[in-house]
């Protein structure tokens, strides 16, 4: 499987099933395509011929010289690689009996009003609830009993919003602290919040309990206070900012990242994560397409698209801008790692939604998390 691209000036080609990436010139960017596109090498060269016959730079000569490289890299395995793991994909969901991760919905309640919201304004189209310390303590059991030898186990404080059952959090891990020792288990915690009941004792616990802090801000003051507004319909803008930069600050500025939404209002989402950084100091950033019924006003539409692709352009570009100038900030969904990049086990097995990862309700309900 090829996917080609060009973005910077590079023209780009990733052989999936192999993971090599080239960056070519343009004569073999369109021979690659061509093949792909099924051609022989015959009419591959003819194409080329013709659309490059006014460039004395690219004779039939270097064409030729330009298909031999793709045949001596597909006999390397790295163009046009076969998927070797295709006949060893499994249906996981049947053959899996080992839980890594839990995400427990402490609160099925929110101090936000949040209209676009996919949990329903926290309920989960459902009733409001909290989860007693009693749920909790079995669903970690249950996490225990069910990790076979895995030794680091995930656990997510989700809502709705957490902070509103912040005692069973707190008590939650304190009962996974007693207990990690002799399980030999190391549990790693993370917490969802929108930042409203974020204050020093918060701060204090998270930045020595919780190995990841996701905080909720979709950008500009007047994009955020759009739809995260309180029960009231006060924008939460002013009071939340404050308290994430204290918060990160606390942290050192790591283990944390700003999860925002944007919408069909605001496709010019750079602008979010560009204030984010520049404006607020934050560098660990994410931005997400809003999950909303296509009649929805804040839904993303068709028209949408050409602007969000450049966006995400926009978005590349300025990163490397910035790491040049020393001044890096991560996007989360760019954490590219190619040489040790996603591994087959996950490739052939899926992301584990449901099976290695449950998610579990204020009433003890167990179901896969689609978070």
């Amino acid at each position: 499987m090829i996917h080609q691209y060009k973005l910077g000036g590079y023209n780009i080609v990733l052989d999936v099933f192999s993971g090599s990436v080239h960056a070519v010139d343009e004569v073999a960017y369109d021979a690659i395509a061509l093949l792909d596109a099924g051609q022989t090498r015959q009419q591959a060269a003819d194409a080329l011929a013709k659309k490059y016959a006014g460039r004395a730079d690219v004779t039939p000569a270097d064409i030729q010289d330009c298909l031999d490289d793709i045949d001596e890299l597909t006999k390397e395995g790295k163009l046009f690689a076969p998927d070797a793991y295709a006949d060893h994909a499994f249906d996981f969901k049947n053959r899996s009996n080992v839980v890594k991760a839990l995400c427990l919905h402490v609160a099925h309640t929110c101090n936000l009003n949040c209209s676009y919201c996919f949990a329903a304004q926290g309920k989960f189209h459902g009733e409001a609830g909290l989860m007693s310390f009693e749920t909790g303590k079995r669903a970690l059991d249950f996490l225990v009993e069910n990790s076979g030898t895995r030794r680091n186990l995930e656990v997510d404080f989700f809502g709705g919003e957490p902070l509103m059952n912040f005692e069973v959090c707190k008590q939650l891990v304190a009962y996974a602290r007693s207990i990690e020792k002799a399980a030999g288990k190391n549990f790693r915690f993370t917490l969802t919040t929108n930042g409203i009941g974020i204050n020093e004792e918060v701060i204090e616990w998270a930045n020595r309990e919780c190995h990841n802090v996701v905080l909720s801000l979709d950008g500009r003051k007047e994009v955020n206070d759009r739809f995260r507004v309180d029960l009231a319909g006060h924008g939460s803008y002013d009071r939340i900012v404050p308290k994430f930069q204290q918060l990160v600050k606390a942290r050192g500025g790591q283990g944390y990242y700003m999860r925002g939404t944007f919408t069909h209002h605001n496709v010019d989402f750079t602008n979010d994560l560009f204030h984010m950084a520049d404006d607020l100091g934050f560098t660990e950033l994410s931005m997400e397409p809003v999950v909303a019924p296509p009649d929805s006003p804040e839904a993303l539409t068709e028209a949408d698209l050409p602007k969000l692709f450049d966006q995400y352009e926009l978005l590349a570009n300025d990163m490397l801008r910035r790491q040049k100038a020393g001044k890096p900030i991560t996007f989360y969904h760019y954490i590219l790692d190619l040489k040790h990049g996603p591994c087959i086990y996950k490739r052939i097995s899926g992301c584990g939604s449901g099976t290695e990862y449950m998610a579990v309700t204020p009433w003890g309900d167990l179901y896969p998390c689609h978070q």
